[in-house]
């Protein structure tokens, strides 16, 4: 296996509790997980010319018979720009994707740096 020089810090913690000192990241990736209350905590997270890429799902999720249906976890058309804000967006999108042969997923997605 070819080594590009970086390494990976792997950190467990309950999102649903107070968070512990973590310092600053290269890189957070978040899916499948939404605390608009937290967003500003994952932003502080982000070392200058850090990337955020996360993804989850949006409120047409709750039409597709499977996944979150609270308000409080799926986003509103257009909103995920707005969570990440003051971040530059690099890539942003909304989709309808098949996730099998039976089963479609409702998702917002972005990948964004902090200046």
């Amino acid at each position: 296996m070819m080594s590009l020089g970086h390494s990976v810090a792997w950190r467990t913690a309950d999102l649903e509790r107070d968070w512990p000192e973590l310092g600053c990241f290269e890189a957070v990736l978040l899916f499948n997980y939404l605390d608009r209350a937290r967003m500003p905590q994952v932003l502080e997270l982000l070392a200058p010319g850090g990337l955020l890429v996360m993804e989850t799902f949006l409120t047409a999720q709750r039409e597709l018979g499977w996944g979150p249906t609270s308000d409080s976890h799926l986003l509103r058309p257009g909103e995920l720009a707005a969570l990440v804000a003051p971040l530059c967006v690099r890539h942003g999108r909304e989709a309808l994707e098949a996730v099998d042969a039976d089963r479609w997923r409702a998702v917002a997605s972005v990948v964004a740096v902090k200046k």
